[in-house]
């Protein structure tokens, strides 16, 4: 994969699939690479197989962004966020996508599909999508992050603990 194209991986379970395929279209027409890791259709499926589809592509780097849909954005969001280098962020509104990348630095963005409606799903992947990481302080919290992957307990050391 090209580094510098706009490139993001996309899944959905079937209650999703509706949603997934118009962000899914959004997505292509303003420009973005999207690999379709599935639901095809609205037959029922195991959300966790799509989610760990996505997950994986984004933990091992091989696409620097995710989207993932299902019926309420909460099943995605647990399985997603079992993989190591993985933030993944429910976000069922605007807010909490601007936060979610400036301070988060959130590289998989959950949606519920039965929960927000198209026109709100679009603007939040807008707004999720051209957001930018504000680093600094908001850094050295995420490294904490990997502490975990390593069995730390990730306690600053600035920090008095009581």
């Amino acid at each position: 994969m090209n580094a510098n194209a706009k490139q993001v991986a996309i899944g959905s379970d079937h209650a999703a699939f509706r949603l997934k395929q118009i962000v899914k279209d959004w997505l292509i027409a303003n420009g973005w690479q999207v690999e379709d890791v599935g639901t095809y259709d609205e037959r029922s499926v195991d959300y966790p197989d799509f989610g760990m589809k996505v997950a994986g592509l984004v933990s091992r780097g091989v696409f620097p962004k995710g989207i993932l849909l299902c019926g309420t954005g909460l099943g995605m969001s647990m399985v997603a966020n079992r993989f190591e280098h993985v933030r993944a962020a429910l976000c069922h509104d605007l807010f909490a996508a601007l936060m979610s990348r400036r301070h988060n630095d959130a590289n998989i963005l959950v949606l519920g599909g039965r929960v927000v409606g198209d026109v709100l799903a679009l603007e939040i992947v807008r707004t999720w999508l051209e957001t930018g990481f504000e680093g600094g302080r908001h850094q050295a919290r995420l490294d904490k992050f990997d502490c975990i992957s390593r069995g730390e307990d990730g306690k600053s050391s600035t920090v008095e603990q009581g």
